[in-house]
């Protein structure tokens, strides 16, 4: 299939689908089990190269890396009420071993709030054991009952990142907040994905949370996604665990927590937002692959040698250098068509080499996204590559804000703002009023969803868009997934 270059934002679902198969990322619609995919092993590459990422900034920032079992069981998940709520519907549960019935249902995990609080109480008595920073990249499993979506929307998401953190006070557990929040931002300026921070509103929080903080990002189409998201979660699940610890003064009392997670949507969006009509354009920050070497082949079988073992010397080189390279010695296929199957998998840079490169001791280098073609020659090769892959990166980066941020709008009228919805996408700020039924009015009016508001409020001189008394903040609003 091709999708005009022109057009392919407006043919984005059915682009997206096509890359993450064509390309060989993501398996996704085949696998017997409605929700579930399989990453094949070039997006298992992809894919490691963004934990890779996301471990590095934890890993800086003091939070140990542990591994909890997948199953829980029903009781401990039921210990915290307004969890199990926000949670119940979408929880898979395991009755049988073999033939026989289980005494107490076990859960497959849809989050380790619970568990892990169960776990901490075993093993931190003190304040002076504080703060703790546990974190996993785990699968958990939600029965998913609107229409799922390859790597976007599943019934198990098998990226799962997932931070745990314990604090003596309210302060510090907010302090934690703001760390994870400047750890979120790092991460996802490495992957170049742009974002708009929000806290979500009162109605939309995650169960059992005092203050939920959301990165939400935009797709090609125009829909939100929330990327990653950071809780406050006060002291409500070691209250509802029983769990005490020794302050300072001796005296005891429920520690405080926060909970962050990021899942397989951050490496969804690294491969979405930046492409063309061929496919996706993988950033060299995540590329499995940075450069392809594509032989063009000679009219004698001589001069066919001196091209390949040319090839091999270059990617040699690259290799030495630290640059992850393949040579395509594919006989049965034209340059042509190694090209379009090189761009489909969006290998960041190409270079191609015939005879006269042979003679002239040059490569070819060519851009993904540009196609722009620089000669030259082989003893810069390596600096000229790291140029490339540092510019190409940043030029992918400047143009996904740009975009992003062409897409947030301003309007104090619903009629505009569900024109802008309807037609165009994006995320529309109206003012807002701080009151509830206010912005629950505003979702049901727009048929969209609310994203949250600032944390610093945006005042305006407007007036709510609802009840029309002064606004207090703005509220963003987007068609999402």
């Amino acid at each position: 299939m091709q999708i005009p270059r022109e057009k392919w934002r407006n043919n984005f679902s059915e682009w997206f689908d096509n890359v993450i198969s064509q390309a060989e990322i993501y398996d996704y619609g085949r696998y017997p089990i409605k929700g579930m995919g399989v990453w094949m092993p070039y997006g298992f590459k992809i894919r490691q190269n963004v934990i890779d990422i996301i471990r590095k900034y934890l890993n800086e920032t003091g939070h140990e890396e542990v591994l909890f079992p997948l199953l829980i069981p029903e009781y401990l998940l039921r210990k915290e009420s307004e969890h199990i709520k926000g949670f119940e519907g979408e929880v898979y549960w395991v009755t049988k071993g073999g033939e026989e019935d289980l005494d107490i249902r076990l859960a497959l995990r849809p989050t380790s709030e619970v568990a892990i609080t169960y776990m901490e109480s075993l093993w931190v008595k003190s304040y002076k054991e504080l703060p703790k920073k546990y974190y996993q990249i785990v699968s958990i499993f939600r029965y998913e009952t609107k229409a799922t979506r390859a790597m976007i929307r599943l019934r198990e998401v098998t990226t799962f990142k997932e931070a745990h953190t314990l604090h003596v006070s309210y302060e510090d557990a907010e302090r934690q907040v703001k760390e994870a929040i400047d750890i979120y931002k790092k991460i996802f300026d490495t992957l170049g994905l742009p974002y708009i921070l929000s806290e979500r509103p009162e109605w939309d929080r995650f169960a059992g949370a005092e203050h939920t903080y959301a990165f939400d990002t935009l797709m090609p189409d125009g829909k939100a996604l929330q990327i990653g998201t950071v809780h406050h979660l006060g002291q409500h699940f070691t209250k509802a665990l029983d769990y005490k610890i020794q302050k300072a003064d001796g005296s005891l009392d429920y520690p405080y927590q926060t909970s962050y997670g990021i899942s397989d949507r951050a490496i969804a969006v690294s491969i979405a937002i930046n492409g063309d009509d061929h496919g996706p354009i993988i950033s060299p920050v995540i590329a499995p692959i940075k450069v392809v070497i594509i032989p063009i082949p000679a009219k004698t079988e001589e001069n066919a040698k001196k091209v390949e073992d040319y090839c091999t010397e270059v990617k040699e080189k690259l290799t030495s250098a630290g640059i992850s390279a393949v040579v395509d010695f594919n006989k049965e296929k034209t340059p042509g068509e190694k090209f379009y199957y090189w761009e489909m998998k969006g290998v960041p840079l190409r270079i191609e080499i015939g005879l006269r490169e042979v003679n002239n001791s040059t490569v070819t280098i060519k851009r993904r996204d540009t196609l722009e073609a620089k000669v030259v020659k082989k003893d810069e090769l390596i600096q000229a590559i790291n140029d490339m892959l540092s510019s190409l990166s940043e030029d992918l980066k400047r143009r996904a804000w740009e975009f992003f941020n062409s897409k947030i709008l301003y309007t104090t009228d619903m009629g505009e703002a569900k024109k802008i919805l309807d037609n165009n996408g994006g995320i529309v700020e109206v003012p807002w009023c701080g009151e509830n039924s206010c912005g629950l009015k505003i979702e049901e009016e727009l048929n969209a969803r609310v994203l949250g508001y600032p944390e610093e409020p945006k005042k305006t001189n407007d007036v709510c868009v609802i009840c029309k008394k002064p606004s207090t903040n703005v509220l963003r609003v987007a068609k999402t997934y």
